[in-house]
C-alpha cells in the first residue's frame, strides 16, 4: 500500500526531534564525564599522595609562635608538600590556620593532604628520646637538652644555675647534679626548659623509690650523699663487680678521719678530666672538690652516677679496706689493701708499669 504526502511531511520533525535529543544527550555526557574527571581530581588532590622529597629530613619542626603562614613557608621550603595550592584549600576548609600547634612531626612518604592536616591540626608529635649518660657539669647537661629540644641551651643553663630556681628543688649549684639519674627520657620537642627540668626531678624522686631510701637511711647517708659518693665510684672504675668494693673504701676513710685522696675529685677541681697521671701541681690546687686537700666527700658529685653506681653504695658490703689501686696489667680491676704498706706495694707495681709504658 502506497504512503501518503502527509504521511511523508509528518516524518521531518520527528527526525528533527531525535537528533537535536542525541545532541543533548551527547552535551550532558559530556559534562558527565567533565564532572567525573574534576571529582577524580579533587579526590586525588584530597585522598591523593601529596608529600614531597623531604629535603632535610622526615620530622616537620614547627617553632613555638608559627603561625599559619609559617608553616606554609616550611612545608614548601623543606620539600614537605608538593601541591601547596591543594593542601592550602582543604587546609583552611579544616580550619588548621587557627590550629597551628609547635611541635616535632613525622611526616610519611605517601601521605595525603587529609591525613596530614590531620595530624598537624591534632598536635600529634613525634617524641624525642634523650639518653643521658655521665655528665660532669651543668654546661655540658644544658648542652644535651638544647641539641635535643626546642629550649635553648643558654636559657636552660641560667634557669638551672640561678640560686632561687635551684631552692625550689632543694638543690644548689653544688647538688645541682643529684637531680639527673641517666637515661633515656622521652620528651616532646617543644619542652619548655622548665619543664625539661621538672621532668628530670621528678624522675629521680621515683628512682628514689622506699626500698633505696630505706638502703641509704642504714648506712646514714642523704641520696645527695649516696650521688657524691656513687659519682667518685663512677669515675674510678667500668667495673661493675668491683664498684661496691670501691664506695666502702671511700665510706671507710670518711668513718676513721682520713681524707677520700680520690684521684677524679682532683681532676674535677683542675677541669681537666684527661689527665692520667694526678701530679703535685694538681694536688696542689685548691678547690672544696681536691680530697686531697680537704677531709669528708666534697660538696657535689663530680659526674651524673649511673644507677649501677648508686646501687653499689647502696649495697656496698662491710670491709676493712682503705686502700685500692689499679692493677699492673691494665685490665681495669684494682688491688684492694687494708694496710697502707700492702697499698704502697701495689702502688709501686702500677706506677712501674706506667714507666715502662710511657705513660706520663
Amino acid at each position: 500500500m502506497s504512503r501518503s504526502r502527509f504521511d511523508t511531511v509528518q516524518d521531518v520533525p520527528t527526525s528533527r526531534k531525535r537528533k537535536k535529543s542525541n545532541r543533548w544527550l551527547s552535551v550532558l555526557f559530556a559534562l558527565l564525564i567533565i564532572l567525573v574527571s574534576l571529582g577524580a581530581v579533587v579526590y586525588y588532590k584530597t585522598f591523593g599522595p601529596n608529600t614531597g622529597s623531604f629535603k632535610t629530613g622526615e620530622y616537620l619542626y614547627i617553632y613555638t609562635g608559627d603561625n599559619y603562614q609559617d608553616l606554609l613557608s616550611t612545608l614548601e621550603r623543606e620539600g614537605f608538600v608538593k601541591d601547596i595550592v591543594s593542601f592550602n584549600l582543604l587546609a583552611k576548609q579544616a580550619n588548621l590556620p587557627n590550629h597551628v600547634k609547635a611541635g616535632r612531626y613525622k611526616i610519611q612518604h605517601g601521605e595525603n593532604n587529609y591525613d596530614l592536616i590531620r595530624q598537624l591540626r591534632s598536635g600529634k608529635q613525634a617524641p624525642v628520646n634523650i639518653v643521658i649518660n655521665k655528665v660532669r657539669t651543668k654546661q655540658e647537661l644544658a648542652g644535651i637538652i638544647g641539641r635535643n629540644l626546642e629550649a635553648d641551651s643558654a636559657l636552660f643553663l641560667e634557669q638551672i644555675s640561678n640560686p632561687e630556681y635551684l631552692s625550689e628543688f632543694d638543690l644548689d649549684s653544688n647538688t645541682l647534679l643529684t637531680a639527673i639519674i641517666p637515661d633515656t627520657y622521652e620528651f616532646y620537642w617543644n619542652t619548655s626548659a622548665d619543664r625539661a627540668f621538672r621532668r628530670l626531678e621528678i624522675y629521680k624522686h621515683k628512682f628514689w623509690n622506699a626500698d633505696r631510701l630505706v638502703k641509704a637511711a642504714q648506712k646514714k647517708l642523704s641520696p645527695e650523699k649516696v650521688s657524691i659518693i656513687a659519682s667518685i665510684v663512677e669515675e674510678e672504675t667500668n667495673n661493675n663487680e668491683e664498684k661496691p668494693l670501691i664506695a666502702s673504701v671511700y665510706m671507710n676513710r670518711v668513718r676513721y678521719g682520713m681524707k677520700l685522696q680520690a684521684d677524679p675529685t682532683v681532676k674535677f677541681a683542675v677541669g681537666d678530666f684527661t689527665l692520667r697521671r694526678i701530679l703535685d701541681i694538681h694536688l696542689n690546687h685548691d678547690s672544696p672538690y681536691n680530697t686531697y686537700m680537704y677531709f669528708g666527700y666534697p660538696p657535689g658529685p663530680i659526674c651524673t652516677p649511673s644507677k649501677t653506681s648508686i646501687d653499689a653504695v647502696l649495697n656496698a658490703p662491710e670491709t676493712k679496706y682503705l686502700y685500692f689501686c689499679a692493677k699492673e696489667d691494665f685490665s681495669g680491676s684494682h688491688s684492694f689493701a687494708s694496710s697502707y704498706k700492702q697499698h704502697l706495694d701495689n702502688a709501686s707495681k702500677y706506677h712501674k708499669a706506667l714507666n715502662e709504658r710511657g705513660i706520663k
